[in-house]
C-alpha cells in the first residue's frame, strides 16, 4: 500500500494488541524529566500541573488534555502514539503504547519515525527561498529547467508546489507480506519514478483542477538539484536542518535502518501485524527521518516568518480547495504550495501538512502566527474500512485542534 498511503497523505489497518498506557518518561540527569517543559522562560520546569514564575501568568499546554486525546488515539489500536504540544512559553510531550507489541518496550522519549509527505513542507521550502534569491520564479516552466521531464507540457513550479499540474503517480507498492519482504530493500531512482508518472494520462490541464501527486514534488526536487548544483537533501540540511537545530531530522540515503531510537513501524497483512520499519521508500524524501519535536520547531518557525521573506510566505499560504477526494480527509481542507490549511474548531484556520506511508502517520498544525504548534506520530494506520480511516484522522485531527486552542492561563513557580 506504499503508493496509496503517499497519495493520500493520512491513511489510516487495525492492532488490537495496543496498550493504551502513558509510558513514564526516562530519566535525565538527576531527575526524571517532566511531562511539560519550559521554552522560552528561562529555566523554570515545568510539571504536569504548572506552577508560578515570579507570581506571572503565561501559557501553558494542556498535559493532561493531551493525554488524554493521545489515549483516544491509542484506543483504535494504534500500537504507538508521540503527541506533542508547545506555545510560547511551554511544551508538552506525551507517549502512549509501546514501541514494540511483542516485547512491550516503552515508546522512547522523542522518538524518530520517517515523515512521508510531511516532507513536502520541506520541499516548498526550498523552492520557495530559492525564488527569494532571485534564481527561479514560481511562474517558471518546468522544461525550462528541466527539458523534457515532463514531456512538453506547460506546467510552472507554481503548479508542481500546488497539485495543480495534472500529474498522476506511478510509485511501486506492496500489498501482500510477501511483496513487502521482496520489495522493502530496492532503490528505485526519482527520475525513473518521474518518467513512468509523466507517462500516465495527464489527469487534466495544467491549473485546471487539483490532484494530489508526489510526482510534482519528485520534480520539485530535481529542480533544486538543478538550481543549486546540490543534492535536494544537501539543501534541506544546509537551510532548514542546521540552522533550526533539528539534530534529530536526517535523509538516510540507500540505509533501509531508522539509526536514532524509535518505535517499530507496522503494517496489517491478510490478518497478520507485520513490522514494516526496515524498508528503503520508493519517494525519496518521503523517507525523511525527524521526531515530533523537530517536526514542531520547523512548521513553527516557518509559520513564525523565520524561513521565507513576507512574499514568499504569502505566496506558501495562496490556497485553493482541495479535491472532493481528499475533502473527507481534510474537511474544508485548501492547500498551498507544502501547506494545507484547516478550520480551527470555535473560528480561525491553522496550517500544517500530514505524511502516511507504511507504518509511519504524522499529523501537524500550527496556527496563523506559529506561536502554538501540535504534532502527533502513529505507527500504524487503520485500513478495515474508510469509516477506521477517518476515525483515526479525526482523534489525531483532535490532538492537533485542542492543543492549538488558546490554553487555560497557568501559573508557574520556579522549581530548584
Amino acid at each position: 500500500m506504499r503508493s496509496r498511503l503517499h497519495a493520500v497523505p493520512l491513511t489510516l489497518a487495525l492492532s488490537a494488541t495496543a496498550a493504551a498506557v502513558l509510558i513514564a518518561p526516562p530519566a535525565v540527569g538527576t531527575g526524571a524529566t517532566p511531562p511539560c517543559s519550559a521554552t522560552a522562560i528561562g529555566h523554570t520546569a515545568i510539571g504536569g500541573t504548572g506552577a508560578h514564575n515570579s507570581g506571572k501568568t503565561i501559557d501553558v499546554p494542556d498535559y493532561t488534555q493531551l493525554h488524554r486525546n493521545a489515549t483516544a488515539v491509542s484506543a483504535l489500536g494504534i500500537p504507538a502514539v508521540q503527541a506533542r504540544a508547545t506555545t510560547r512559553h511551554a511544551t508538552c510531550a506525551a507517549r502512549v503504547g509501546v514501541a514494540d507489541v511483542r516485547t512491550g518496550r516503552a515508546i522512547p522519549a522523542d522518538g524518530a519515525f520517517r515523515i512521508a509527505s510531511t516532507s513536502k513542507a520541506f520541499t516548498a521550502t526550498v523552492i520557495l527561498q530559492l525564488v527569494g534569491e532571485g534564481r527561479l520564479e514560481l511562474d517558471d516552466r518546468v522544461e525550462r529547467w528541466l527539458p523534457g521531464i515532463v514531456a512538453g507540457r506547460p506546467i510552472t513550479v507554481r503548479q508542481l508546489l500546488q497539485h495543480t499540474a495534472g500529474l498522476q503517480d506511478a510509485i511501486p507498492t506492496w500489498n501482500t507480506k510477501a511483496e513487502y519482504l521482496e520489495m522493502r530493500y530496492r532503490p528505485h531512482s526519482t527520475e525513473d519514478l518521474v518518467a513512468r508518472s509523466v507517462a500516465l494520462p495527464q489527469l487534466f490541464e495544467p491549473g485546471e483542477g487539483w490532484a494530489y501527486a508526489n510526482t510534482g514534488y519528485m520534480i520539485a526536487e530535481l529542480l533544486v538539484e538543478r538550481v543549486t548544483g546540490q543534492p535536494w537533501h544537501r539543501e534541506f540540511d544546509r537551510r532548514i536542518f542546521r540552522p533550526l537545530g533539528m539534530r534529530h531530522t536526517y535523509w538516510p540515503g540507500a540505509s533501509p535502518q531508522i539509526r536514532l531510537p524509535h518505535a517499530k513501524q507496522y503494517q496489517r497483512f491478510d490478518g497478520e501485524l507485520v513490522d514494516v520499519t526496515s524498508q528503503i521508500p520508493a519517494y525519496a524524501a518521503g523517507g525523511i527521518v525527524s521526531t515530533t519535536r523537530d517536526l514542531d520547531v520547523f512548521f513553527r518557525a516557518l509559520l513564525g516568518g523565520r524561513l521565507l521573506r513576507p512574499a514568499e510566505l504569502t505566496a506558501m499560504k495562496t490556497t485553493r480547495p482541495v479535491s472532493p477526494a481528499i475533502e473527507p480527509i481534510w474537511p474544508d481542507g485548501r492547500y498551498g504550495l507544502g501547506l494545507v490549511s484547516r478550520p480551527l474548531p470555535g473560528g480561525g484556520r491553522y496550517w500544517g501538512h500530514d505524511g502516511g506511508d507504511s507504518g509511519s502517520i504524522v499529523t501537524v498544525g500550527v496556527t496563523e502566527d506559529g506561536r502554538r504548534g501540535a504534532v502527533v506520530s502513529m505507527n500504524f494506520a487503520l485500513d478495515g474500512s474508510t469509516s477506521d480511516m477517518l476515525s483515526q484522522q479525526r482523534a489525531a485531527d483532535k490532538v492537533v485542534t485542542d492543543a492549538l486552542r488558546p490554553p487555560r492561563p497557568t501559573s508557574l513557580r520556579p522549581t530548584a
